[in-house]
């Protein structure tokens, strides 16, 4: 007898080639088909919400003799070229608006990050009379159209002697409400516990807001800072009713006059935008890390 005849069946069937396994974030299984759909929702999202801002970087780099209307649309310029940007600032002193800007948005970051720390700090730890009032009234701050109120800090600006002022820009926006709450809920997260021990080892309140809830809403902290910078740098309605100096406009209201002007220049206009949107991308590109760990904020790691 061979081999092959002597050898015992053991009963068993060959084994199948199982069907590859997709999980989520969260270890549950997914279906190939929910996962594909997943994937073709976020390319659709991202092409309407990048597709835009590609558009206007691919028209900048385009020199005259290309046609930006063609169907299909080309991204990718035949002869790129720099001279858009240059026209830029040769139109219009676009690098003093820009420094404008920074300063007023640089202000802005400071004084929402200091401001919404320590409001948010007291609004969450500690215990006072009318805390809850406190709070409801931030809230109901939010729910103020910025429109509704424009005349009377206009009004206060005025009888400052802000008007014409990157002060009188500054201040109405120094500390947002938004800013506030979300700090408030970061400190809330926090362990009572901890502080408590710090209180027991003889930590007054600045100390125990500066070495141990300050340092643990570091990811909040910085969603406040990016919110701040960025409504600073491209508010537009506030710079132009408080400022008439044509030396102290910001970037936005800069650009405004460019457009107006070269309205049928879209190679300029583009231009002008990636140069706004350039220092939004730079600052939210630092901070990323930490503004992605704000969403966790307030964990205690053992």
């Amino acid at each position: 007898m061979s081999v092959a005849e002597k050898a015992p069946e053991t009963g068993r069937r060959p084994a199948r080639a199982r069907a590859p396994r997709f999980t989520d974030e969260h270890g549950r299984r997914v279906r190939g088909w929910e996962l594909v759909l997943r994937y073709v929702l976020l390319i659709a999202v991202l092409a309407l919400t990048v597709g835009p801002f590609v558009w206007q970087l691919s028209t900048s780099f385009k020199g005259p003799t290309e046609d930006i209307f063609s169907s299909p649309p080309k991204f990718l310029p035949s002869h790129p070229t720099l001279h858009n940007y240059e026209r830029v600032s040769e139109t219009i002193p676009v690098w003093d608006y820009a420094l404008n800007s920074l300063k007023v948005a640089a202000a802005n970051v400071v004084t929402n990050c200091v401001g919404s720390a320590l409001a948010g700090y007291a609004l969450a730890r500690l215990r006072y009379r009318g805390r809850r009032v406190a709070a409801l009234v931030f809230v109901l701050a939010m729910l103020v159209p910025a429109e509704g109120i424009i005349i009377a800090q206009f009004t206060t600006m005025r009888e400052l002697g802000l008007n014409n002022t990157l002060i009188g820009v500054v201040l109405p926006g120094s500390i947002g409400a938004m800013n506030v709450l979300l700090m408030r809920n970061a400190f809330l997260n926090l362990p009572y516990e901890i502080e408590e021990a710090a209180y027991v080892d003889g930590a007054n309140v600045w100390q125990r807001f500066l070495r141990i809830a300050l340092p643990s809403v570091k990811g909040t902290l910085a969603v406040v800072a990016i919110f701040a910078f960025m409504g600073a740098w491209d508010d537009f309605l506030w710079p132009l009713i408080v400022l008439s100096d044509p030396s102290r406009f910001t970037l936005t209201i800069g650009l405004n006059y460019l457009h107006g002007t070269f309205a049928n220049d879209e190679r300029l206009v583009a231009a002008g935008t990636i140069i706004a949107v350039a220092p939004l991308i730079a600052l939210f590109a630092c901070l990323q890390r930490y503004f992605f760990r704000g969403v966790g904020e307030g964990a205690v790691k053992g």
